[in-house]
């Protein structure tokens, strides 16, 4: 909740009179309680006539805070772009910078609230958050309007009013330190964030090489090469990156980054899709381990947030404003040190009375009643308990576990019970292919069991499990989700990168090509190449493929859950024992996935494929397996189908 107030002199003449005569006291008083500042400095009034906005937040504990209105001014740029009242600013006139800036005046006010900045909306009367791209922005709106690149115009706009693209932990001063907690690692971890160079694309300059803190929503950054730092969240528009996420998630596992789709209609981006949006996001404070570009173009992605907008911004954020604690332990500390100041209290005004109506010198006076004081609250209670705090912190930090909020230190003595929500958190991390249960227009066929040591046979089970998946070669290695690195291994086939001599029908160069190892049963085909991949989305629970074989078809591949991919089936294909199959196997423990195929016409355009469009081609049911469990408590699997 906000509320406007406006600066009153009288008020505040008075407010600083107090502060001097209480000897520092009264600022401190309002330091701790902002909202009496306020109320003692200002008086209420409108929005937008507000000079000092006063906040609430809506949660149990109602936590004021001040806020002073500032503005910025656009008439620096004038000489520079001759700008111009009448006309928009920015080429989109619903664009919420065009509404913030106040003409003739041209300037803009805003308020900065947990380090994210927040402008005036002239035309709506309220202040709303910039540093980012709208959401009613649809993606055929991205493709146009951010495409090319911004105007060097645009940029100085957008930088001066959105602010720089830093993520700033300010250290905090020695004398602070006895009411703020010091931040110098915090400082350290986000310090390299603001000394990345990258290079943007201009409508009319073209390609150069930019500081990160200088970049701004719609800017558009050209991503080379592999091992790249995020410096900002974007939207990837052309090419696929394969992302390590394990900054933000914990996980190290890679996830692959498609772009977004070029969709007709007004339909907001994020929801125009039944997919996860973040799966065309790359994230600040990610690393592209690999970026490739479609049809030998660039990859190119346009800012959608910065500083502390983004996901590590807002990670950073967490840690500099964490949520208040409302805990029985803190409340019954609190109750019983109130309940020793008033003890202190009674004793020090009793100790007044009878040493005044005795005669002592005022000196002795006044040292018996801070006498009183210091029995009654011990002075070294405060000292003892941060010890404790940071003697506790030490030993968590020998085992390298770390804490962002030390005073929930002292809260965890009191746990019993602890939950995990990860497998493999306490359990042994993997998994092993157990088998898979192949099917023909006759139903399911014998298992094939991979501790027998048989090589899978040829057929379009065995060209889904070696092409049906998010694998990536990076430095020799190949990477990935371990249930499609166990699925890949078994197979015994190998993953290569297609050289410049690569010539096949729409199959670029550099793509990705499995083929039959030594190993491996024999395959009429010289090997497969991925054309194009639908990572999997858990919304969707499934990920579809289309590869070529060299010499062979043009396939498209599903897999997911037994459920999901049979509903896409043609059911004749699929078995009548499928239900009663996979309940023999889940009840078992396994992890079950099933396998899907179609054939394509040869003249298909992958490229322009969507995944609505590949969902939409009835397969026929295929073949399926499982995976046995990778320990006694965790059932890991999977089973396949055809369509």
């Amino acid at each position: 909740e906000i509320f406007g107030y406006q600066t009153h002199s009288c008020r505040k003449t008075l407010c600083l009179a107090g502060s001097i005569f209480s000897f520092g006291i009264l600022p401190l008083v309002f330091y701790w309680k902002p909202a009496w500042h306020v109320w003692a400095n200002c008086v209420p009034c409108s929005l937008q006539e507000a000079d000092i906005v006063l906040l609430r937040t809506t949660d149990e504990f109602q936590t004021y805070s001040r806020k002073k209105v500032m503005w910025i001014y656009l008439s620096a740029l004038n000489s520079a772009f001759g700008l111009t009242p009448d006309q928009p600013l920015i080429t989109d006139e619903e664009c919420l910078i065009n509404r913030a800036i106040r003409k003739p005046e041209l300037k803009v006010r805003y308020i900065k609230v947990q380090k994210i900045r927040y402008v005036w909306n002239n035309l709506e009367g309220q202040f709303q958050k910039i540093g980012s791209l709208e959401d009613w922005l649809s993606s055929a709106k991205i493709h146009l309007k951010f495409g090319s690149g911004l105007t060097r115009e645009e940029q100085e706009i957008r930088r001066l009013i959105c602010g720089p693209n830093t993520i700033d932990v300010e250290i905090t001063p020695i004398w602070k330190l006895l009411i703020k907690e010091q931040s110098v690692k915090l400082y350290r971890l986000v310090e390299s964030h603001n000394s990345i160079t990258v290079p943007v694309c201009g409508r009319k300059a073209g390609v150069e090489e930019l500081e990160s803190r200088f970049l701004v929503p719609g800017d558009l950054l050209i991503l080379t090469g592999n091992r790249v730092q995020m410096p900002c969240d974007a939207i990837l528009l052309d090419g696929s990156c394969v992302v390590n996420e394990g900054m933000l998630t914990g996980e190290s596992i890679p996830v692959t980054k498609t772009p977004l789709p070029q969709m007709d209609g007004s339909v907001p981006w994020k929801t125009q899709s039944e997919a996860d949006y973040k799966r065309h996001i790359l994230f600040c404070g990610t690393e592209v381990i690999q970026a490739k570009g479609a049809c030998s173009r660039t990859v190119r992605a346009v800012v959608l947030q910065t500083g502390f907008n983004t996901a590590k911004g807002d990670l950073v954020r967490s840690i500099l404003y964490p949520k208040p604690m409302n805990f029985k332990l803190y409340r019954d500390a609190i109750r019983f040190l109130l309940c020793l100041v008033v003890t202190a209290t009674i004793g020090m005004i009793y100790t007044l009375c009878v040493y005044v109506l005795s005669g002592e010198a005022p000196g002795e006076v006044v040292r018996k009643a801070l006498d009183v004081i210091t029995i009654a609250v011990p002075p070294a209670l405060p000292a003892a308990l941060t010890t404790g705090i940071i003697y506790a912190q030490k030993r968590l930090k020998k085992r390298g576990i770390f804490c962002i909020s030390p005073q929930r230190i002292n809260v965890c003595g009191q746990l019993n019970l602890v939950c995990f929500d990860k497998t493999g958190t306490l359990t042994r991390e993997g998994l092993d292919v157990w088998g898979v249960m192949p099917c023909d227009k006759n139903g399911f066929q014998e298992v094939h069991s991979f501790a027998s040591g048989r090589a899978l046979p040829w057929g379009p089970l065995c060209a889904a499990m070696a092409s049906c998946h998010s694998l990536i070669l990076l430095d020799e290695t190949i990477q990935g989700d371990p249930l499609d690195l166990k699925m890949f291994e078994a197979t015994n086939w190998e993953m290569a990168i297609s050289g410049d001599n690569f010539h096949i029908k729409e199959v670029p160069a550099h793509a990705m090509v499995v083929k039959p190892s030594k190993t491996a049963s024999q395959v009429p085909v010289e090997g497969i190449a991925i054309l194009h991949q639908f990572p999997f989305s858990s919304a969707l629970q499934r990920m579809t493929v289309i590869v070529q074989e060299m010499g062979g078809d043009r396939l498209a591949f599903m897999k997911g859950a037994p459920e999901k991919v049979a509903s896409f089936c043609q059911p004749e294909t699929v078995p009548a024992s499928f239900v009663s199959e996979l309940q023999i196997y889940t009840t078992q423990g396994f992890r079950v996935i099933a396998l899907a195929y179609k054939k394509l016409e040869m003249d298909h355009h992958t490229t322009a494929l969507a995944r609505l469009e590949a969902r939409c081609m009835k397969t026929r049911a295929l073949e399926g397996g499982s995976l046995s469990p990778a320990c006694p408590s965790h059932s890991l699997g999977a089973l396949r189908g055809r369509r």
